[in-house]
């Protein structure tokens, strides 16, 4: 299992419509998407005009897109308000840069904009090696080589101290970061100033019980789906 299904399988089951993607990068998941209403945020996006043509040949639903080149940051701070009006994003998809503070600042600004029905899915969420775990400038240093999740771990274990949402990552596709507005069944109690402490051989050490792992099969369950 992937992002790309379960956003398709969130969007069929919940009838979810109002898309947004922050780090579309060449546009694999974003392009495939069908709904009318979809935005995408990136500092770069790699694409041609060419392509995008393309893309909306093969899938008509890219002829309503709206392409935002900047950080996200900037996006919420700049456009959000008038792009998004009184509507609610209904899905959302994560995976800018991968870095405790930013991807926090991504979930928290999504967030404010979520429909009570709504999901965001979180991508790189459970790095495997301390290699993967690195920071963008360590990635960067080593010649952008071998997978990098960052340490969206963290963000993830930041939500997972609110109260008014619940939190759960599939062990499948990097980890992907699966957050409703639901009680959760559990919290975290650790400050914003512990977890950016935490190293990833604690990580390693708590890794089901702070992310709240779950095995792929968990979202149909979670969800109600049939597989």
């Amino acid at each position: 299992m992937d992002r790309e299904q379960v956003i398709r399988a969130l969007m069929h089951a919940r009838n979810l419509k109002n898309y947004l993607e922050i780090g579309v990068f060449n546009g694999h998941i974003f392009f495939r998407v069908k709904t009318k209403f979809k935005v995408a945020v990136d500092p770069c996006f790699p694409f041609s005009t060419g392509r995008k043509i393309l893309k909306t040949i093969i899938n008509p639903y890219n002829l309503y897109n709206r392409y935002f080149q900047k950080p996200a940051d900037d996006f919420f701070a700049q456009d959000a308000t008038r792009v998004i009006g009184k509507r609610k994003i209904e899905i959302s998809l994560i995976d800018g840069m991968h870095e405790y503070d930013y991807a926090l600042r991504d979930a928290e600004n999504v967030l404010l904009r979520l429909s009570q029905n709504g999901v965001i899915v979180m991508h790189d969420c459970n790095p495997l090696t301390p290699e993967a775990n690195v920071s963008f400038a360590e990635w960067e240093a080593r010649n952008f080589a071998g997978t990098w999740n960052g340490d969206v771990w963290k963000t993830i274990m930041h939500l997972r101290t609110r109260g008014d949402i619940n939190v759960f990552v599939l062990d499948c596709d990097h980890g992907l970061g699966i957050i409703t507005r639901e009680k959760p069944a559990s919290v975290l109690s650790y400050t914003p100033q512990q977890i950016a402490s935490f190293s990833y051989s604690d990580f390693d050490k708590n890794r089901k019980a702070w992310l709240n792992l779950k095995p792929a099969g968990y979202f149909f369950q979670h969800f109600g789906l049939n597989q």
